[in-house]
C-alpha cells in the first residue's frame, strides 16, 4: 500500500473510468502532482482480465462494493443488487466490456436540458474519437490513436449470423457501425478488449503512465469525507491502515467515485439536501437539494428459447468446459475466454413517432443466469432486452453519518407506466425476430416469458417478477443550472470552491445504451477544462 504525501495539487477520488482518465491527463503536466485514491485493490486477478469471466468479477466480494438496493416499491419490495467496482479501474474492471457511445440526440438533449451548448453531440464527438483506437480504423466518426482499445468482434458462434439474418428478415436495417454516423438498426456490439484481454480505465489510462513521478496511486484507501474550510474544499480525510489522515489539495479535489458514492461523499461532507444532512447530525456546509436525486438506470428482461440444434455456447458454462476455456485463454488469449459473448446488438423503437431508439436487443448464443451460471437446459439462446429511456427516477440517501454504512439506494423501477408499455412492445418485437424463417431449424420452446404469455396482464406480471437492472446508475449529481442540479458544465459543484464531480453521476439524462463509453468521454472533456485547454473540435483531434 502506498502511503501518500500530505499535499498534492489535485486529489482524484475513485479510480474508475473517469478517475483513471483524470489521473492520466492531469499528470501529463510534470509540474502538477496528482493523488489517485482507490478504496479497492489492484486489478491483477485473472478473473478481471479474461473477458468471459466478467460475471464472476461482478459478483466478487473482493472487487465489488456489493451494494443491495432498498425494497423497490413498484417491484413488490424486491431488492436488487447494484454492483459497483471496488478495484483499480472501478466498474470498468468488472463490467461486460460493451462499448456503446449512445445516440447523438442524447448529447443534444443534454445541451438543451442544461443550457450548456458545449455538451452537444458535435462538441462531444471529438472526445469520443480522442479516447479510442478502433479496430475498424479511424474515420470521420471513429478514433484511431486513443488510449482505449475498441474492437468490432468476430462472431464466435454461428447463431450470431443467424440472428443477423433474422433481424433483416424482420425488417430492420443492418448497421455497419452502431457507434458511427447513426445508431439505429442491428450491428456488431463493440467491445473494450485488447489482444484478447479486458480493456478497462486502468489498463488504458493508468498502466502506460504509472512510472510518472508526479502521479501517486493509493489503493486500499478509504475517503471518509471531503475536508472543507467554509465553502472551499481543502482536501480529504483518508483512512489508511486504520488511521485517518488529512491530505491537502492545493488546487482541487475531484470526486470520481461514481453515481452511488459521489453523492454519498458529498452528503457526508455536509453538501446536499439540508433537511436530510441535518437529520444525520452532519455539519451543514452547503444546501444542494439535487445531491442524490435523479437516479436513473436501464431496465432489462430476458427473452429465452430452447435450441433444436446443439450448437449454442451454453455447454461452455459447465465446470470442465470452463476449465479448458480458461487454460486455452491463459496460453493464447484466444478462444471463448476472449469474448464477452455480446457480439451483436440492435437499437430499435418501441413505437412509431420516437425521435431515436429506446430499446436495446443484445443477443447471446447461450442461456446464462445473472451469476454467470447455466440454467438447466443444455442448449438455448436469449436476448437481453433493455428499455433505455425510463421515466422512473430514484435517489441515493445516507442511512448514517458512518462512512462505512452503505447508502440507501432506491431506483423506483417501473414507477412509470411507460416502462411496462415499452418492454411489452420489446418482447413482441423480439418474438417476431425469432419467429422468422432464419431461425426455423433452431427455434425450440419459448422458455421466457413463455408461449402462454400473450396479454398485457401476463406480460406485466412477467416484467415485474423478472426485471433486472442493467447496472448503469447515473444522474445523481446532475449537470445543469436549475435548482436540482449539482454541478456546472465543467463539473464544478455549485456554491463550493475547488471541488468537482466527474463521473456518470453528472449525466442529466441517461444515454441510449451502456454508460461506460460516455463516462470516459465526459472525463476526457472535463480534463481539458481543468487544464485550461481549448476544447477539441473536428479539426484538431489529438491522440
Amino acid at each position: 500500500m502506498v502511503i501518500p504525501k500530505k499535499t498534492y495539487d489535485y486529489i482524484v477520488v475513485g479510480a474508475g473510468s473517469a478517475g483513471c482518465v483524470l489521473a492520466n491527463r492531469l499528470s501529463e503536466d510534470s509540474e502538477i502532482s496528482v493523488l489517485l485514491v482507490e478504496a479497492g485493490p489492484e486489478d491483477r486477478s485473472v478473473f478481471l482480465k479474461m473477458p468471459s469471466a466478467f460475471a464472476h468479477a461482478m459478483n466478487s466480494w473482493k472487487y465489488d462494493w456489493n451494494y443491495i438496493g432498498d425494497p423497490e416499491p413498484y417491484l413488490e419490495n424486491r431488492q436488487l443488487s447494484c454492483p459497483r467496482g471496488r478495484v483499480l479501474g472501478g466498474s470498468s474492471s468488472i463490467n461486460a466490456m460493451c462499448f456503446v457511445r449512445g445516440h447523438r440526440l442524447d448529447f443534444d438533449c443534454w445541451a438543451k436540458a442544461t443550457g450548456f451548448k458545449n455538451w452537444s453531440y458535435k462538441n462531444c464527438l471529438p472526445y469520443f474519437k480522442k479516447l479510442e483506437t478502433f479496430s475498424g480504423g479511424a474515420s470521420e466518426f471513429r478514433g484511431g490513436s486513443g488510449p482505449v482499445s475498441v474492437i468490432a468482434p468476430h462472431f464466435s458462434n454461428p447463431l450470431c449470423e443467424v440472428f443477423a439474418h433474422a433481424s433483416s428478415e424482420a425488417g430492420y436495417p443492418w448497421n455497419r457501425d452502431t457507434n458511427g454516423e447513426q445508431q439505429e438498426g442491428f450491428g456488431l456490439m463493440d467491445q473494450m478488449i485488447r489482444d484478447g484481454a479486458r480493456e478497462s480505465g486502468s489498463t488504458a489510462y493508468l498502466e502506460p503512465v504509472r512510472q510518472r513521478n508526479n502521479l501517486t496511486i493509493a489503493c486500499g484507501s478509504t475517503i471518509i469525507r471531503v475536508s472543507m474550510k467554509g465553502k472551499c474544499a481543502q482536501g480529504v480525510e483518508l483512512r489508511i491502515n486504520g488511521s485517518i489522515q488529512f491530505i491537502r489539495s492545493i488546487r482541487e479535489t475531484i470526486l470520481c467515485a461514481g453515481s452511488i458514492n459521489s453523492p454519498k461523499l458529498l452528503m457526508l461532507s455536509g453538501i446536499g439536501p439540508a433537511q436530510h444532512v441535518n437529520q444525520l447530525d452532519i455539519e451543514m456546509i452547503h444546501d444542494l437539494p439535487g445531491v442524490g436525486k435523479n437516479l436513473q438506470d436501464h431496465i432489462n428482461v430476458n427473452v429465452r428459447y430452447e435450441s433444436l440444434q446443439p450448437i449454442t455456447t451454453t455447454s461452455a458454462l459447465k465446470l470442465h468446459r470452463k476449465a479448458l476455456i480458461g487454460l486455452q485463454w491463459l496460453a493464447t488469449n484466444r478462444g471463448l475466454g476472449a469474448t464477452n459473448h455480446f457480439e451483436i446488438a440492435g437499437y430499435i423503437k418501441s413505437k412509431q413517432g420516437l425521435t431515436h431508439p429506446d430499446l436495446q436487443l443484445l443477443f447471446m448464443p447461450l442461456l446464462v443466469d445473472e451469476d454467470g451460471n447455466a440454467p438447466e437446459q443444455d442448449h438455448g439462446f436469449q436476448v437481453a432486452l433493455s428499455y433505455l429511456r425510463s421515466n422512473s427516477r430514484g435517489h441515493i440517501k445516507l442511512k448514517s453519518k458512518d462512512p462505512d454504512t452503505p447508502p440507501s439506494i432506491v431506483f423506483n423501477y417501473l414507477e412509470a407506466q411507460q416502462d411496462y408499455t415499452a418492454l411489452r412492445a420489446g418482447i413482441e418485437k423480439t418474438r417476431e425476430i425469432f419467429n422468422t424463417a432464419a431461425f426455423g431449424s433452431y427455434l425450440g420452446k419459448e422458455l421466457a416469458p413463455g408461449e402462454s404469455v400473450t396479454d398485457a396482464n401476463q406480460f406485466d406480471h412477467f416484467i415485474k417478477n423478472t426485471l433486472r437492472s442493467t447496472k448503469h446508475p447515473c444522474g445523481t449529481c446532475k449537470m445543469g443550472s436549475d435548482t436540482e442540479s449539482v454541478v456546472d458544465d465543467q463539473g464544478k459543484v455549485h456554491g463550493v470552491d475547488q471541488l468537482r464531480v466527474v463521473d456518470a453521476s453528472i449525466m442529466p439524462h441517461i444515454t441510449t445504451g451502456n454508460t461506460n463509453a460516455p463516462t470516459i468521454m465526459l472525463a476526457e472533456k472535463i480534463a481539458d477544462m481543468v487544464r485550461g485547454r481549448s476544447p477539441l473540435n473536428s479539426e484538431n483531434i489529438v491522440p
